[in-house]
C-alpha cells in the first residue's frame, strides 16, 4: 500500500514536472525570445528604414557644394536564402566567391532573422542590371540610400565627408544611430550633423513566399515618413575658393579669407588637399588609406591646426600694443644701424640699414630694429617688474584670440601657442629675466605659434579698427536662415581705435609705395587700395615659410586674408601676389595681372621643400575671359626671364 502511494506522487510530480517545463518554454517563446516573432513577421511584412536626404550644402551665392545622389544597399535575411547560381549573383554585384560567403558569414553572425547589409553603395548603373534578376535570389532586397556628390571637387576640408558609424560612435551619441547608419566624420559634415542628418522613417512592407513585394501594409498606416536635413549655407565663395585652390597647388600652405564686417569665411583652403568624391562609394576605404600613408598629408587641416611663428606680420600687433601702453607714439623714431644691440652681447640683426624710423616707417620697411626696441620699452620700462610687464603684454595680445580657439564651427580647431610668464620662469631658473630673454618674440620668433585662421582673424581687427566677428563657414542653417548667436556678437580689443591709423598707413605703404617690402613684386591693384604686411618666417626644418596677410579697400573693407605658403622663401615674393589676386578676384570679380604674372604662380611647386617648375596651367577660364582689354593684351609680352621672377630679393623685407 505504501509502495502503490509512493508511486503515484512519483507519477504525479513527473507530470507536474513536465507540464512546467512546456509552460516554461512557451512563455521563453513566445514572451522572451524574439527570434520566432521576427520570423514569421518577416515572411509577410518587412519593415524597411527610410533613410532622409541629408542637408545639402551652398555657397554664399546659393550656388552648389555637396548635394545627395542614389545609391542602393543589397539587404540579406539569412533565414531567408533558398539555394540559387551564386556564381551569377557575384557577377551582377561585381564581388567573388569569397567575398560572399565572407558577406555572408557576417550577416549570420549577425542574426539569421534581421536584415543587415550584405553590399553597399551599388551606383544605379549596377543596381539596373540587378532589379530585373532579384527575385531570383531569395532573401536578398535592396534599400535605397543616398551618398554625397561633389559637383565641383573642392573645400574638402571644409565640407568635410561621412561614414558608417562604428561601435563606439553607436555607444557615444546614442540611440539614434544603428549598424550600417552614416555620420560626418570630418568637417562641416561632423560640426553640423544633427541639422544635416534629418530624421529616419519606417515603411512596412508585405512580401510574398517568392520575396516579390506585395505593396504596403495597411495601406500605410503604420509608417513614418523621413524628415530631410536642414540645408546649410556657407559663407564660401566657390569661385574664390577654386583660385585659391588653383594657386596653391603643388604647395604646401594655406589661404584663409574673411568678410570684416561679418566673420564670414569667404575662402578656406589647406593644401595638399584631396578630391572630396574619393570619399564616397566603395572605393573610399581604399582611397583613405592612401592619403592617410601619403607623407604629405593632404587630409591635415592646415588653416586650424598648423601653427607658425607668425614673424613680421606679429609686428603689427606689436605696434598697436605698445601705443596702447603709451611705449611710442607717433612722435616717437628710433635708428636703425643695421640691427639691435640687447643685453650684454646680444645682437638681432635687421635686412638693412635703415636709419632713423617712425612707426609708420618701421611697419612699410618691416624694421627689425624698431620693433626690438619697442619690444624693450613695453617689458623693461614700464615702471613694473618686466615679469608683470610681460605678463600685461602677453593678455592684451590674447584679446586678437591669439593662444586659443576662434570657435569656429569645424571640428578639432587648435589654440595656437602664446608663452606664459611661468615657461620663462622654469627655463631661466627665476622670475627676473627681462625683455633681452623673451626678444624674439618681438619680431614673432621664438615661442609663438599662430595658426593661418588667426593671422586672418587678426587682419579682421585691424580693418575693423578694434573688434571682429568670431569667424564661422556656416551663414545660415535650414529654411528659417539661423545664424547662430555666438557668430553674431561683437568682440573688442581693448586698444583706441585711434592708434591703427598709423599702422593701416605703413601697411598701405609696404604694398603700395616704392620701399614698401611687397611693393617690388607688384602686389598691388589697380583702383583699391590694399593694406598688408609681409612676413618671411623662420623654419628650422628647412627653408623658411612665406607669409602675407591684408585687408582691402583701406576704407570700408570688405576682405581680410592671410597666405602661408611653407617653405617658400619672401612673403613678398610668393604670399603677397597669391593674396592680391584673391583680393582683387573677390572685389571686382576679376583679374587684370600679365600671364606670366599668374603662370609663376600656378606653375611652381614647393613640395618636397624645393622649388620647381611645372608644366603651364592655364587659370580658370571664368576667371581670364573677364579681364579688360588692356590686360588681355599684357598678356602676349614677353615674358619676364624665370630665373629673375624666381629669385628677385625684395629690397626691404625683413627675414623675420
Amino acid at each position: 500500500m505504501n509502495s502503490f502511494f509512493a508511486r503515484k506522487f512519483i507519477i504525479q510530480a513527473l507530470f507536474i514536472t513536465v507540464a512546467a517545463v512546456l509552460l516554461a518554454r512557451l512563455f521563453y517563446i513566445q514572451i522572451l525570445d524574439k527570434d520566432y516573432y521576427l520570423s514569421a513577421n518577416y515572411n509577410a511584412i518587412r519593415p524597411l528604414k527610410i533613410y532622409p536626404s541629408r542637408g545639402i550644402i551652398l555657397d554664399r551665392n546659393n550656388e552648389i557644394l555637396v548635394q545627395n545622389e542614389p545609391v542602393y544597399d543589397i539587404m540579406v535575411i539569412p533565414k531567408d536564402v533558398k539555394p540559387f547560381d551564386t556564381l551569377e549573383f557575384c557577377s551582377l554585384i561585381g564581388i567573388d566567391k569569397a567575398g560572399f560567403d565572407r558577406r555572408f558569414k557576417k550577416a549570420r553572425n549577425y542574426s539569421p532573422y534581421r536584415a543587415s547589409i550584405f553590399e553597399k553603395q551599388l551606383s544605379a548603373k549596377t543596381y539596373a542590371s540587378l532589379q530585373e534578376k532579384l527575385y531570383q535570389f531569395p532573401g536578398f532586397f535592396e534599400q535605397k540610400r543616398t551618398v554625397r556628390s561633389y559637383p565641383d571637387s573642392i573645400a574638402s576640408h571644409f565640407l568635410g565627408y561621412i561614414g558608417e558609424v562604428t561601435d563606439n560612435m553607436i555607444d557615444r551619441y546614442g540611440p539614434y544611430y544603428s549598424p550600417g547608419d552614416y555620420i560626418g566624420i570630418s568637417g562641416v559634415e561632423k560640426y553640423y550633423e544633427p541639422e544635416l542628418r534629418g530624421v529616419r522613417g519606417v515603411q512596412k512592407i508585405m512580401v510574398d513566399a517568392l520575396n516579390r513585394t506585395k505593396g504596403s501594409y495597411s495601406d500605410g498606416t503604420y509608417d513614418t515618413l523621413a524628415i530631410a536635413g536642414a540645408n546649410l549655407v556657407s559663407s564660401l565663395d566657390k569661385n574664390l575658393q577654386k583660385l585659391g585652390e588653383q594657386l596653391l597647388r603643388n604647395k604646401k600652405g594655406s589661404i584663409v579669407a574673411i568678410e570684416p564686417s561679418t566673420g564670414e569665411i569667404l575662402a578656406y583652403v589647406s593644401s595638399p588637399g584631396y578630391d572630396p568624391n574619393s570619399m564616397v562609394g566603395r572605393e573610399r576605404g581604399n582611397n583613405y588609406m592612401k592619403m592617410l600613408n601619403d607623407p604629405n598629408q593632404p587630409m591635415f587641416n592646415r588653416p586650424i591646426q598648423a601653427e607658425y611663428p607668425p614673424g613680421s606680420i606679429f609686428k603689427v600687433v606689436n605696434i598697436l600694443i605698445a601705443q596702447q601702453f603709451g611705449s611710442i607714439d607717433s612722435t616717437y623714431k628710433y635708428n636703425c644701424p643695421g640691427g639691435y644691440r640687447y643685453g650684454r652681447s646680444g645682437f638681432m640683426a635687421c635686412t638693412h640699414v635703415h636709419g632713423s624710423l617712425n612707426l609708420v616707417q618701421s611697419i612699410q620697411y618691416s624694421c627689425n630694429t624698431f620693433l626690438g626696441f619697442t619690444y624693450n620699452r613695453m617689458i623693461d620700462h614700464a615702471g613694473i617688474r618686466p615679469v608683470n610687464a610681460f605678463k600685461k603684454w602677453r593678455e592684451a595680445v590674447a584679446q586678437f584670440g591669439i593662444g586659443s580657439t576662434l570657435d569656429l564651427d569645424l571640428p578639432n580647431e587648435r589654440s595656437g601657442k602664446l608663452p606664459s610668464d611661468e615657461l620663462y620662469t622654469r627655463r631661466f631658473g627665476n622670475d627676473k629675466w627681462g625683455s633681452s630673454y623673451t626678444i624674439s618674440l618681438s619680431i614673432g620668433q621664438g615661442e609663438l605659434g599662430i595658426t593661418p585662421l588667426q593671422m586672418a582673424n587678426v587682419m579682421a581687427i585691424v580693418a575693423n579698427r578694434g573688434f571682429y566677428y568670431k569667424p564661422h563657414l556656416v551663414k545660415a542653417i535650414g529654411d528659417k536662415n539661423i545664424v547662430k548667436k555666438e557668430y553674431t556678437e561683437r568682440n573688442s580689443v581693448d586698444i583706441k581705435s585711434r592708434y591703427f591709423d598709423l599702422v593701416i598707413e605703413g601697411m598701405s605703404r609696404a604694398v603700395n609705395q616704392p620701399g614698401g617690402t611687397a611693393y617690388s613684386t607688384n602686389s598691388r591693384i589697380p583702383g583699391i587700395e590694399m593694406c598688408g604686411k609681409t612676413g618671411t618666417v623662420q623654419n628650422p626644418h628647412g627653408a623658411d615659410h612665406s607669409v602675407f596677410v591684408a585687408f582691402a579697400p583701406r576704407v570700408n573693407p570688405k576682405i581680410a586674408i592671410a597666405v602661408v605658403v611653407e617653405n617658400a622663401g619672401y612673403g613678398s615674393v610668393w604670399s603677397a601676389p597669391m593674396a592680391s589676386l584673391m583680393v582683387e578676384k573677390y572685389l571686382t570679380d576679376s583679374i587684370t595681372k600679365p600671364k606670366y604674372y599668374i603662370d609663376r604662380l600656378l606653375n611652381t611647386s614647393f613640395i618636397g621643400g624645393k622649388m620647381t617648375l611645372n608644366s603651364p596651367t592655364p587659370i580658370k577660364k571664368d576667371t581670364s575671359n573677364q579681364k579688360p582689354p588692356a590686360a588681355q593684351k599684357s598678356t602676349k609680352a614677353t615674358p619676364i626671364p624665370k630665373q629673375q621672377i624666381l629669385v628677385a630679393k625684395p629690397r626691404n623685407e625683413s627675414a623675420a
